[in-house]
C-alpha cells in the first residue's frame, strides 16, 4: 500500500457540514489522503496562525472547499495564502453543485472521487 499523503482542508466556517462530507470520504478505507482539521472559530488569534502553518508545512498539499462563503472567510483567504507562501499545491474543490464561485488564484474542480484522487495522486 502506498504512503498516505497529508492533506489539509481550507474551508469556511459555514461549510464545516462539506468539510464533514469530505471526512467522511477520507475515512473509506481506500482513501488517498489523510485528513488534518484545524477549524477554529477564531481566525485572528496569533496562536491560531502559528499552529495553521505548522500543520500546513506538515502536509502534501490542500484543498480548498470552495464557496460564496470562501469570498467573505479571512481564515481560509489565510490559509490559502500561507499554503501558497510554504510551497504547497493547492486545489479548489467546489463545496456544492450549484455554487460555482471563483477564488482568484484557486484552480477550482467539481467534486468528484476522481477529481480528489487525482490532486492527491499528483502530491
Amino acid at each position: 500500500m502506498a504512503d498516505k499523503k497529508v492533506v489539509f482542508i481550507a474551508f469556511a466556517i459555514e461549510d464545516e457540514k462539506q468539510r464533514d462530507l469530505l471526512k467522511g470520504q477520507s475515512l473509506n478505507t481506500k482513501s488517498p489522503f489523510e485528513y488534518i482539521d484545524m477549524s477554529v472559530k477564531e481566525p485572528y488569534d496569533k496562536d491560531w496562525k502559528e499552529r495553521v502553518r505548522t500543520r500546513i508545512k506538515r502536509s502534501d498539499g490542500v484543498i480548498a472547499l470552495v464557496s460564496k462563503n470562501s469570498l467573505k472567510s479571512s481564515g481560509q483567504k489565510w490559509e490559502i495564502q500561507c499554503a501558497k507562501e510554504e510551497g504547497k499545491k493547492v486545489r479548489g474543490i467546489w463545496a456544492y453543485t450549484d455554487d460555482r464561485t471563483d477564488l482568484e488564484g484557486v484552480y477550482t474542480r467539481v467534486w468528484t472521487w476522481d477529481n480528489i484522487k487525482d490532486f492527491i495522486d499528483s502530491l
